[in-house]
């Protein structure tokens, strides 16, 4: 319990945070360099990936492939190695500072999600420990732990494996705060900004300008009739909210009563089920607004605030899912937040979103794990590894 006491402390002291403000956004390669010294004695050939940066000046940021053994198919455990943004003051303790109270370890990644690292090594630890201490594992097939960037953000990391095709694996494991319960599905997201410009000018006189803000009414209502139309054709029971939503976020336009308003901003964001498809959302949404805009004469907009998230399902009949519900005794249901769980599954994985803390405890001020959710979960990741890397498994 010492060495994973260390190594939680050691994760959370390093600042590894992802925001679209420069002024919070950091480098995640010291969390990234822990993960390989502690990995690299155990067996493990460690590959740090430099992702490319996506705004002028921004820090490095960096994916680990860690690999034990070879061959096809094997294990992928996978977690974001990045945390939110966290305002200190506003904390009980300090969030980079592990403090255990009250039967639970408080810091910003413990839950969500540096916190999982400590664990997957923990297992790996004691699978060595039950077979005589050997200094690496004799696999039958690969072991992986995959430590990617910018989860919180852009998820570029993700994306960049994507793009170079690894890492190959047959099922992966993504250790998201599901309170050690499966998720097979979850909803895309979409994170869209519409733009209308039209002419300032005299309030006293409506002829002298164009009104933004009148065309945005007009947007919006449309908006809202595609919301109700989506909601209408699109249902899937095994989610909470059984509907795709649309919220609309935030609203900007104009500078002054008196003066017709020249430009008008609204930002919304998209969350589709399973089938829906994020491109063809937003060119429905986008053939239904522009005459709209038209009709006003103002000037159109509509951009991606991020190149957004596929939603994400893996079949309830699928090996690694019948193996989860089989270790956990629960059965795999569905969330409304994104993962990276569908870049995964671009690569060809299995995948399943399973890992410990409660997702209600992320973003939150004093965020935490429990203390009794630390033993499960390494004997539930001893269990994954022993049947899909250790020796053949049935389900």
């Amino acid at each position: 319990m010492s060495h994973l006491i260390s190594r939680f402390q050691q994760l959370i002291a390093a600042p590894s945070i992802s925001s679209a403000l420069p002024e919070y956004d950091s480098s995640n390669k010291a969390v990234i360099d822990l993960l390989a010294e502690w990995l690299t004695p155990l067996g493990f050939d460690c590959e740090i990936m430099r992702v490319p940066k996506e705004r002028l000046g921004e820090p490095d940021k960096y994916n680990l492939i860690a690999t034990l053994g070879s061959g096809p198919g094997g294990l992928v455990l996978s977690g974001h190695t990045d945390t939110v943004p966290c305002n200190p003051e506003r904390w009980s303790s300090d969030p980079f500072k592990l403090t255990e109270r009250d039967g639970k370890l408080y810091g910003l990644g413990t839950c969500d999600m540096k916190g999982f690292f400590a664990l997957a090594i923990e297992a790996i630890e004691n699978i060595l420990n039950q077979l005589g201490n050997p200094k690496k594992l004799d696999l039958q097939q690969p072991l992986i732990i995959l430590a990617t960037a910018d989860e919180e953000c852009s998820m570029s990391g993700a994306r960049v494996l994507v793009e170079q095709g690894r890492p190959k694996g047959r099922y992966a494991i993504i250790g998201e705060p599901t309170g050690l319960k499966p998720i097979r599905m979850h909803k895309g997201i979409m994170m869209e900004t519409i733009r209308l410009t039209g002419n300032a000018g005299h309030s006293s006189n409506p002829s002298l300008g164009i009104n933004a803000i009148d065309a945005m009414h007009d947007v919006i209502t449309e908006l809202k009739a595609y919301r109700l139309q989506l909601a209408k054709e699109n249902h899937n029971q095994d989610f909470e909210i059984d509907i795709p939503t649309l919220n609309f976020g935030c609203l900007h336009g104009g500078d002054n009563p008196n003066r017709i308003c020249g430009s008008c901003e609204l930002a919304f964001d998209l969350r589709a089920l399973p089938g829906m498809n994020n491109d063809q959302l937003r060119a429905e949404m986008e053939a239904r607004l522009k005459p709209i805009a038209s009709r006003h004469n103002v000037k159109f907009e509509l951009e991606a605030l991020f190149p957004g998230v596929p939603s994400f399902a893996t079949d309830k009949n699928a090996d690694l899912v019948k193996l989860a519900e089989k270790l956990t005794n629960h059965q795999a249901h569905a969330v409304a937040f994104a993962t990276e769980a569908p870049f995964m599954q671009q690569l060809g994985m299995e995948t399943l979103i399973l890992g410990p803390g409660s997702i209600d405890q992320a973003h939150q001020l004093d965020e935490f794990i429990s203390l009794d959710q630390i033993q499960p979960t390494v004997e539930l990741l001893s269990q994954f590894i022993n049947e899909y890397c250790i020796k053949s498994h049935s389900v």
